[in-house]
């Protein structure tokens, strides 16, 4: 599988999994839903470390920040399926600038 597919399919993984983590704390904590809800909070964002390892870059920071504009662009996709609102212009402009910076730093040639 190229690079940019594989790349592509581990960061939205991640993205997933964060996200799933973290909203469960929320739903906790800000929803006062059970705190059983912490079980697979925990075990969503051990998944997210876990996938963001299998990134193909050399340097974990700047796998980290390239992953940060994939993580911006899935939060908005979030806001919309799980959370019911609709990103405006704004968000979608901010979510691609995030996407294209976050490919930059991915995919630039070096030395």
């Amino acid at each position: 599988m190229p690079v940019y597919a594989t790349t592509a399919l581990i960061y939205a993984g991640a993205a997933l999994a964060e996200i799933a983590g973290c909203f469960a704390f929320w739903a906790w904590l800000r929803q006062g839903h059970s705190p059983i809800w912490l079980l697979p909070g925990i075990a969503s964002l051990i998944a997210f470390a876990w996938l963001l390892t299998l990134a193909p870059v050399e340097n974990a920071g700047r796998g980290y920040a390239a992953y940060g504009g994939i993580y911006i662009a899935a939060s908005l996709l979030w806001l919309w399926l799980a959370e019911g609102h609709v990103p405006d212009r704004w968000d979608l402009l901010g979510g691609a600038l995030a996407v294209i910076a976050a490919a930059v730093i991915l995919f630039a040639p070096r030395n």
